[in-house]
């Protein structure tokens, strides 16, 4: 019984260390990446998908380590697999509407707004940009 017990205590303990492990690689690396430490803050959120792949904070801060990377492919996919996991995440919401905007898919951005319009709580402001961002789409579409 006694054997038991110190197992039961070994794997009790070993879990434990786990889960803090899995949170102390996404404070670091977002700790890297407020101090401006890309790669670095990159690795570190790659490392925690592992560990933790579905944490959507993790995609989120990825997606915008490759946008400042200009690399759309990637940003895209990312901020994607963040709205699988939190759809109601405004930030992602509003990214993908950025990255729409810029291919001039109207109708996406529409659906997209409708959705923002109705989660959005910090970024609410960020409504009138998109609708004048969509007429000029629409007035350079139109000539």
């Amino acid at each position: 019984m006694l054997k038991i017990t110190k197992f039961l205590i070994i794997i009790f303990i070993f879990l434990n260390f786990k889960v803090f492990a899995k949170e102390n690689f996404f404070q670091e690396a977002k700790a890297l990446f407020d101090e401006g430490k890309i790669e670095e803050s990159k690795f570190l959120f790659q490392r925690n998908i592992v560990f933790n792949p579905k944490d959507s904070k993790s995609y989120l801060y990825l997606a915008k380590i490759f946008e400042t990377e200009e690399n759309e492919v990637e940003e895209e996919k990312n901020i994607n697999t963040t709205l699988l996991l939190e759809p109601d995440n405004e930030e992602a919401i509003y990214m993908l509407i950025d990255i729409k905007l810029e291919k001039s898919d109207i109708n996406k951005v529409e659906e997209l707004k409708e959705k923002f319009k109705i989660i959005c709580n910090l970024l609410c402001s960020k409504i009138d940009s998109i609708d004048e961002r969509l007429s000029n789409i629409d007035v350079k579409n139109g000539s």
